[in-house]
């Protein structure tokens, strides 16, 4: 499969309809994303069962906003409609393709009891936070 272009529109539903989601910040003035935008395709190419898309930050301004996008390109990978890798930089292919196998090798069902037990500390410290002297 090769990439498909992401924006408002279709953003949310992608991610939610699909079990592993690559996302690619980029812009066509940036160097670095030139470089970054083949080795992207020819992983999409190779791992066909994953959606890769591409947000141009210079159209989707708002969406690179919301995601607090600072520079580019960046990578994000969703499973499950989880936020798993977001980082800055472009990446070699070996290593794109070491951080593919390790959100496919990961238990979600850990992932998730992972997150709720972050959630409620950050709960829990945050009602208690406002309290007494």
């Amino acid at each position: 499969m090769s990439t498909i272009e992401l924006s408002a529109e279709n953003f949310e539903k992608t991610v939610e309809s699909n079990g592993i989601v690559l996302v690619d910040w980029w812009a066509p003035w940036c160097g670095p994303c030139r470089v970054f935008g083949p080795v992207f395709e020819k992983a999409s190419e190779k791992h066909a069962d994953i959606v890769f898309g591409k947000i141009n930050t210079d159209e989707q301004k708002d969406l690179a906003q919301a995601f607090n996008i600072r520079s580019i390109p960046t990578l994000f990978i969703f499973r499950e409609k989880v936020l798993l890798f977001a980082e800055a930089g472009s990446l070699p292919a070996s290593a794109l393709d070491q951080v593919i196998e390790k959100v496919r090798s990961l238990d979600m069902d850990e992932v998730r009891a992972k997150i709720a037990e972050e959630e409620a500390k950050e709960a829990a410290g945050g009602d208690s936070a406002g309290e007494g002297p």
